[in-house]
C-alpha cells in the first residue's frame, strides 16, 4: 500500500516522497516557487522563456534532459505557472537513480549558449502564435487582465512578444541565479523506493525566501456595456477574484465552482444546456495564487446568446448567494470536487502535480485526507458567501470581440 507523504532530508535539497512498492515507475518533480508573477517588468515571460531552456539545453555534449528521459521510455515535461515552476519526469523505477540526476544538472546546473536561447525564443513564440489564435486562450488572459490590473498576476505567462525578443543570455543567467535558484524549492517522488539523492543540492547557497506579496489594485468597475459581442462563435469569461492560496476558507469557491461546472449534476448545466439549449462545451474553476485567486466560468457561445449566457450564470449566483445551494446539489458537488482529487492521486503522474502544487513547491501544509475533509466541511452558508463575492465584483470578458 502506498505510504503517507514523507518529508526527508536525504540533500540539500526537501524532498517529499509517496512510496509505493507496488508501482514499477517512478515519477520525480522538482516544484520551485517561482514563476511569470516574480518575472521583471521589462522581461515578461523570462521564467517561461527560462523553462523552456533548461528542459532543452543539452547535457555535457549529450542530448537533451527531455530526449535522454524519452530514450529510456519514460516521460518529461515541465510547466510554468502564475507563482510556480514544474519540471517532472516519469520513468521505469530502474532508471530512477539516473534521471534524478539529470534532472538535477538539467535545472540547477544548465550550460546555456546563445544558440539554445535563440532556438527555444522561437519555439515560445511560436507557442505564443498558437495561443494568439485560440480565442479560447485569449479571453482567459484577457479576464486575467481584467481581474489584476496593472499587477504581476494580470500578466500572460507566456510573456509579452516584444520583449521576449529583448531578453539576452545574459537576462536568463542573471534570472536563473538571482531568482530562480533563491526560491523555495522542493523534490517530490512517487515510486516503490527513494532514488538516489546524495549530493543533489543547489549550486548557490539559496535562502528560499517566498516572494513577497504585492498589493493588489483596485479593480476597475464591471460593466455589461463594455462587452462588445462579435458575429461569430466566441468565448466568454465571467468571474471574480477570490480567496488567495493561503485562505484557510477558499475551499468555498472550489464547492461554487462544482455547482456551476460541466456536471450535468450542476445547476449551470440544467439551466444553461437542458433548459435553454445555449452552450455545448463549458467549465468552471478557481485557481488560488499567492495575493488572491481567479474563480471563473468559461462558455463557448454562438452569436447573438452571449447577453443570454452571461445572464443565466449571474441568475444562478444571485440565487446561490440569496439562499445557498440546495442540500442535494451540495452534497454532489462537494463529492464530486472530492472526486476529482482521489482521481488524480490514483494516477502517479497527476498525483506528483498535485502534491507539488498545492504543496506550494513545499513551503505549505497539505495533504489529500486533509483537503477532503476541508471540502466535506464547506455548508451552505460558506457558498452563499462565495456566490455573493463573486456576484458582487462580476467580471466579464469576451473574446474576440466585435470590430
Amino acid at each position: 500500500m502506498p505510504s503517507s507523504p514523507t518529508v526527508v532530508e536525504p540533500s540539500a535539497l526537501p524532498t517529499i516522497a509517496l512510496l509505493d512498492e507496488r508501482l514499477r515507475t517512478t515519477s520525480i518533480c522538482l516544484a520551485v516557487r517561482y514563476g511569470s508573477r516574480d518575472d521583471p517588468a521589462e522581461h515578461g515571460g523570462l521564467a517561461h522563456l527560462l523553462e523552456h531552456t533548461l528542459m532543452s539545453a543539452p547535457l555535457d555534449g549529450r542530448p537533451s534532459f527531455c530526449e535522454q528521459v524519452e530514450r529510456l521510455g519514460g516521460h518529461a515535461n515541465a510547466e510554468t505557472g502564475l507563482d510556480i515552476m514544474l519540471f517532472y519526469a516519469q520513468v521505469h523505477a530502474d532508471d530512477a537513480d539516473t534521471v534524478a540526476r539529470l534532472l538535477h544538472q538539467a535545472v540547477l546546473r544548465p550550460e546555456l549558449t546563445d544558440a539554445i536561447l535563440d532556438t527555444e525564443r522561437d519555439a515560445v513564440l511560436q507557442e505564443l502564435a498558437a495561443a494568439q489564435a485560440d480565442p479560447g486562450d485569449v479571453v482567459q488572459d484577457a479576464f486575467l487582465a481584467r481581474l489584476f490590473p496593472g499587477h504581476p498576476l494580470g500578466r500572460p505567462v507566456g510573456g509579452d512578444v516584444e520583449q521576449i525578443r529583448r531578453i539576452t543570455l545574459l537576462d536568463v543567467l542573471v534570472g536563473h541565479r538571482t531568482r530562480f535558484l533563491t526560491s523555495a524549492m522542493t523534490l517530490v517522488v512517487i515510486g516503490p523506493q527513494l532514488p538516489r539523492l546524495d549530493g543533489l543540492g543547489r549550486t548557490v547557497p539559496a535562502a528560499a525566501v517566498l516572494p513577497p506579496a504585492q498589493a493588489l489594485p483596485p479593480l476597475a468597475e464591471s460593466t455589461d456595456a463594455a462587452v462588445t459581442w462579435p458575429d461569430e462563435y466566441g468565448w466568454v469569461c465571467v468571474g471574480a477574484r477570490s480567496g488567495a492560496a493561503d485562505d484557510p476558507g477558499r475551499r468555498r469557491f472550489a464547492i461554487l465552482a462544482q455547482l456551476l461546472g460541466d456536471s450535468p449534476s450542476s445547476p449551470l448545466y440544467r439551466r444553461l444546456r437542458n433548459e435553454a439549449g445555449l452552450a455545448y462545451s463549458f467549465a468552471c474553476w478557481d485557481r488560488g495564487y499567492q495575493e488572491a485567486g481567479a474563480w471563473r466560468v468559461l462558455v463557448g457561445v454562438e452569436p447573438g446568446n452571449g447577453e443570454t449566457v452571461v445572464a443565466i450564470v449571474r441568475d444562478i449566483l444571485a440565487e446561490l448567494a440569496t439562499a445557498g445551494p440546495a442540500p442535494d446539489d451540495l452534497a454532489a458537488a462537494r463529492r464530486q470536487a472530492g472526486m476529482r482529487l482521489i482521481l488524480d492521486s490514483e494516477s502517479p503522474l497527476d498525483q506528483l502535480r498535485m502534491v507539488a502544487q498545492r504543496t506550494r513547491a513545499g513551503t505549505a501544509d497539505w495533504s489529500l485526507a486533509g483537503e477532503l475533509a476541508a471540502l466535506d466541511a464547506v455548508d451552505s452558508e460558506q457558498v452563499r458567501a462565495a456566490a455573493a463575492e463573486v456576484l458582487s465584483e462580476l467580471t466579464v470578458v469576451v473574446r474576440p470581440e466585435a470590430s
